[in-house]
């Protein structure tokens, strides 16, 4: 039996770092090889099979709504923040719309070839007795286009899902890909307004809920023009699809 149903995409980001290219456009409807990083991610999750898709939007939501009405699978609904609420809040406005059950995340600033793969990989993984959250991470050294310290460690390679942990170390192994599965639980108590993920994972990963297993093909993210670039000249170099 199917255990993911519904899903959500963050398209609410600034784009910060690829302006002026995102003072005209949002980030995610900025084309690699000639699809959009929002008609890329919803591609995945209609081969995967989700039954309703939420997208959120802020800066320049329009041009997301217009992208959006053209499309009629998976059966999208846009959630247009006038306050840009970070991930967390607009995870939590969304819920509503996202079913009863767990459900996917999927960052729009990624490029993730056969991305339904990962996500299957995630379902197949998700056991909501133990988990509130499910990550999909990838070795920092293997995270194109990643230039950060990292975001948690694993304290063995597991095979499977295992529990995340952060050491004290200046740098973690493992970056988060910003794809995931989330239990509605994970929300109980979370505040109103704008507040990121991060806060939930780290009460999570307290109470020893917060898993992670690790992604083992390619993962772009695309943070700059110049990352543009680059994946599209990787994507095109190692005949990836998405």
């Amino acid at each position: 039996m199917r255990a993911i149903h519904t899903a959500m995409v963050l398209a609410a980001g600034r784009g910060e770092r690829m302006r002026p290219l995102t003072d005209r456009i949002p980030k995610p409807l900025v084309r690699i090889a000639g699809r959009s990083m929002l008609d890329r991610m919803l591609d995945a999750l209609e081969r995967f099979g989700v039954s309703r898709a939420v997208v959120n939007a802020s800066h320049l939501g329009w041009q997301v709504e217009r992208l959006l009405e053209r499309r009629t699978r998976p059966p999208v609904h846009v959630s247009l923040e006038d306050e840009r609420l970070e991930t967390g809040g607009g995870v939590r406005r969304a819920l509503p719309h996202l079913g009863h059950g767990a459900f996917l995340v999927a960052n729009a600033d990624i490029v993730l070839p056969r991305a339904e793969h990962a996500f299957r990989s995630l379902e197949q993984h998700w056991d909501g007795r133990v988990m509130d959250a499910l990550l999909l991470v990838i070795p920092r050294d293997r995270a194109t286009g990643y230039s950060g310290p990292g975001d948690f460690d694993l304290p063995f390679l597991p095979k499977g899902a295992a529990a995340l942990v952060r050491t004290e170390a200046d740098r973690q192994p493992y970056v988060f890909t910003g794809i995931q599965i989330l239990s509605r639980t994970l929300f109980e108590n979370a505040p109103d307004g704008p507040f990121s993920l991060g806060a939930l994972y780290r009460r999570a990963r307290l109470e020893q809920r917060l898993f992670g297993i690790v992604h083992h093909g390619d993962w772009f993210h695309v943070g700059t023009v110049q990352a543009v670039q680059d994946t599209e000249r990787l994507l095109t170099t190692n005949d990836a699809t998405m």
